[in-house]
């Protein structure tokens, strides 16, 4: 592709105003260059995410979908669009453009840029919210599981992931995300909660009630840690004494 001199100086100038967020400036010197220019996958991904700031969702599609068309090979315009199909509630496209990401050059998908893989993250957990929405638990639940392989450290998809797994009687498995969230973010009081739930469930009054009580070293004022821990007070106090 070879470009006039007065058009490079016009995606220069776009591309500027475009990185200093100057989106109103770099849309006019951008829509020239697109006037001298049609096959520049960068520009149309530009505009596809100034499109997209302005919440002109179809507009933004248009543009992702046509830098694909000019560079197949654009992993960030892919992920644009991916994003753009969520927004606009085509789940089964933006599915197909993530997976296609996740098995390009990059291959693995830890191989995969940090900031990258935590938009994907995010992608699958609000296409796991959306199959959820729907009464699609199961659905629900792979999609937070591969949001939790691609971001293991992200502590609130491993307890959204938890609870998804309880509602289905699997509180092994929850007991698994809620202990991992805690290694991601030994703090994350919500892992702290959930994790004393699942193990009074799963039998083990001593151990939820050792949650909640770090639930309150952490958080003093958390009414839901005190409730269940006067639960647990008021149980004792009922049970007949041992002879």
């Amino acid at each position: 592709m070879t470009m006039n001199e007065r058009v490079k100086q016009l995606l220069v100038l776009g591309r500027e105003h475009y990185e200093k967020r100057e989106f109103d400036r770099a849309e006019q010197m951008l829509r020239l260059v697109l006037e001298e220019e049609d096959r520049c996958a960068d520009v149309h991904d530009m505009l596809g995410i100034i499109a997209h700031s302005h919440g002109d969702f179809r507009v933004a599609e248009s543009h992702f979908e046509r830098a694909l068309e000019i560079n197949p090979a654009y992993t960030e315009a892919a992920l644009n669009l991916a994003v753009t199909y969520n927004d606009r509630g085509k789940y089964d496209k933006a599915r197909e453009i993530y997976t296609r990401i996740k098995k390009g050059p990059a291959d693995a998908a830890f191989g995969l840029d940090p900031f990258v893989r935590g938009k994907i993250a995010n992608m699958h957990a609000d296409l796991g919210k959306a199959y959820h929405d729907a009464g699609l638990i199961h659905e629900a639940i792979a999609e937070y599981e591969r949001a939790t392989l691609l971001c293991p450290e992200f502590a609130d998809l491993h307890v959204r992931l938890g609870v998804l797994l309880r509602e289905v009687n699997d509180l092994s498995n929850a007991r698994v995300h809620y202990e991992a969230a805690l290694k991601a973010k030994p703090a994350y009081v919500p892992a702290r909660v959930q994790l004393g739930v699942t193990l009074l469930a799963l039998g083990d009054a001593v151990a939820a009630e050792e949650q909640w009580k770090q639930v309150i070293k952490v958080e003093p004022d958390n009414s839901q840690a005190k409730m269940y821990l006067r639960m647990l007070d008021r149980n004792r106090s009922d049970k007949p004494p041992t002879v």
